[in-house]
């Protein structure tokens, strides 16, 4: 078996909403994430699927730590992640990045392509300008687009190009492990799909574990060896994708894959 590169346990997150409508002391909350335990091994994809407003997103930046956990572990390589201080975790999100899922609204409109997928490499690494501009070109080819997109400013690509920037930007540290969070929910069926694909091929050639986060049981289906279910902050199913989709035990799994309709990807 392989080893498990990401770990979590009893992971929760609790979201404050103030005092009670009614005016008692008891102060209003969301658990947002409820008591999560999950194994995610190297090499895999592990995809997470739910409704909308299950806690899906939320998991995956607890997961990154971009947001601080109200209790539970983490452990990235068996290194406790809340333990870890600013500059071990600096260290740390080398290997972690992020694919979000607005391809609009996570590119700064202000920045050139080059400059947007440069900018990890000028955090994190000591390169020279030619070696960086060699290595954002590289990233360009690796996500299907050509040196013309260089100069240019995200608003000039459509949808399902800016993600590719996106993808190329999470890539530029040659992380181990990703989480992609709703990557094509906002792109059309089509474009959907080719991200798809995208991702599948980046990860035999660049070796990465993947944490797909999806609404869309299809594309999870697709794209993942095992398929975790998440409802109300709790994740109540996790087997092999295989197992869920054909002989799921939960009711709410079984909802999902009524609901949605297949997809050719």
């Amino acid at each position: 078996m392989t080893p498990t590169l990401v770990e979590i346990r009893n992971l929760t997150k609790i979201f404050p909403l103030g005092e009670s409508i009614l005016g008692t002391r008891a102060k209003a909350e969301i658990r947002a994430v409820d008591e999560v335990s999950l194994e995610i091994r190297s090499g895999e994809t592990l995809g997470l699927v739910g409704e909308s407003g299950s806690g899906k997103s939320t998991l995956g930046r607890l997961v990154l730590r971009l947001i601080e956990p109200t209790s539970g572990v983490i452990r990235f390589e068996g290194k406790d992640l809340r333990a870890a201080g600013h500059r071990e975790m600096r260290r740390l999100r080398r290997d972690m990045q992020i694919i979000f899922q607005d391809p609009f609204g996570s590119l700064d409109p202000r920045m050139r392509v080059e400059d947007v997928i440069s900018e990890p490499l000028i955090i994190h690494e000591s390169m020279t300008v030619p070696e960086r501009r060699a290595r954002v070109s590289e990233l360009l080819g690796a996500v299907g687009l050509d040196q013309s997109a260089l100069s240019r400013f995200p608003h000039e690509f459509s949808g399902g190009q800016r993600q590719r920037i996106g993808i190329a930007r999470a890539l530029a540290l040659r992380p181990k492990f990703i989480v992609a969070d709703e990557p094509v929910s906002a792109l059309d069926v089509s474009v959907g799909a080719q991200i798809v694909n995208l991702l599948a091929r980046l990860q035999r050639e660049f070796g990465l574990t993947y944490l797909f986060i999806s609404h869309s049981m299809p594309v999870v289906r697709y794209l993942a060896t095992r398929i975790a279910v998440m409802y109300r902050g709790k994740i109540v199913e996790v087997a092999p994708s295989r197992q869920i989709t054909e002989r799921p035990e939960h009711p709410y799994t079984r909802t999902l894959l009524e609901a949605t309709p297949e997809i050719a990807v």
